[in-house]
């Protein structure tokens, strides 16, 4: 599975941004699917997951109520909603598809969209 994620940018705090990860290669609805983030100088931290279906999903609770994590296999994406943009959630976003939902397991990665938030 190649992935690539976009829709990252510059945003002041309390905006809005929506990032996508297209996914190509196999059987795109065969993986849950992942967003992770990593600041400078932090280590990389789980943001959202989605299950194979997007009837299951769970958040970190650094983002619970302000981001949505949704896909469209149809489109062979998932997407992140990210609403009520804080200065710390400026990091680089990766998008990573898991074979193994429950156990957080994930196989592919995407190369990463920069998101700034300025205060």
């Amino acid at each position: 599975v190649q992935l690539q994620a976009c829709g990252g940018g510059l945003v002041q705090a309390g905006g809005s941004l929506r990032l996508s990860c297209a996914a190509s290669g196999r059987a795109f609805r065969n993986y849950g699917m992942g967003w992770f983030r990593q600041a400078p100088g932090k280590e990389r931290e789980f943001v959202a997951r989605i299950n194979w279906s997007g009837a299951r999903t769970y958040y970190a609770e650094s983002v619970k109520g302000r981001f949505t994590i949704s896909r469209d296999n149809a489109k062979n994406t998932v997407y992140l909603q990210m609403n009520s943009l804080k200065p710390e959630d400026t990091a680089v976003y990766y998008c990573a598809a898991s074979s193994d939902y429950d156990r957080g397991v994930y196989d592919y990665w995407g190369q990463g969209t920069q998101v700034t938030v300025s205060s």
